[in-house]
């Protein structure tokens, strides 16, 4: 599949401010900082596509980009960052939750894991709920470019016994950086959900 076009729509906080049309969407999820707004810039060949920055917490919002004029790429708030209030955390919490329940056209959820690192108790959580909701899972391992052949063999087995994860939901692990496999995520990611 080739992404021809790719265009930010709207932000929102409440389900009243999601995009009224019916495309498909797929939604991106993950600690804060652990490379979402990266990786969608990488998939789409954006660099600006979706906001970078290196101060963990700032999607606060809910972004939604079209893509193809097709369906919907959704970048969710990231959670789990420990230098913000409760209030906040939890305000960020109820956003993630209310898309994620009320959205009617959401097809697959991205679970972004950081490549280095054992999942958080966060990532168990999310992943368990996405698994307890049915919706289908893939899980990106990111920023695997930090990590040597030996030490991505030990994670990979760390992640998906720490998740539990199914057979069935693959993990794939990715550097924005070096983009190596990027038509191949695009394909395995986009190209079924393309004109449903």
């Amino acid at each position: 599949m080739i992404i021809k076009t790719s265009d930010f729509v709207t932000s929102a906080v409440t389900k009243r401010q999601y995009p009224e049309d019916k495309r498909t969407e797929i939604a991106f999820l993950g600690r804060s900082n652990v490379g979402k707004s990266s990786l969608i810039n990488a998939l789409t060949n954006r660099k600006k596509l979706a906001k970078v920055s290196s101060t963990p917490g700032r999607t606060r919002l809910i972004n939604f980009f079209l893509i193809n004029d097709d369906f919907h790429l959704v970048d969710l708030p990231g959670y789990g960052y420990a230098k913000v209030s409760k209030t906040e955390k939890a305000r960020w919490g109820k956003i993630i939750e209310e898309y994620l329940v009320s959205s009617t056209t959401l097809n697959r959820v991205v679970l972004l894991v950081d490549s280095r690192h054992k999942p958080s108790p966060d990532d168990v959580m999310m992943y368990e709920w996405i698994n307890y909701n049915n919706y289908d899972v893939v899980v990106i391992a990111t920023k695997s470019d930090k990590i040597s052949k030996r030490e991505k063999a030990m994670n990979e087995k760390l992640i998906k016994d720490t998740l539990n994860l199914k057979p069935e939901h693959r993990l794939i692990f990715f550097s924005a950086v070096k983009k190596d496999g990027r038509e191949d995520l695009v394909n395995l990611l986009f190209e079924d959900l393309a004109l449903k």
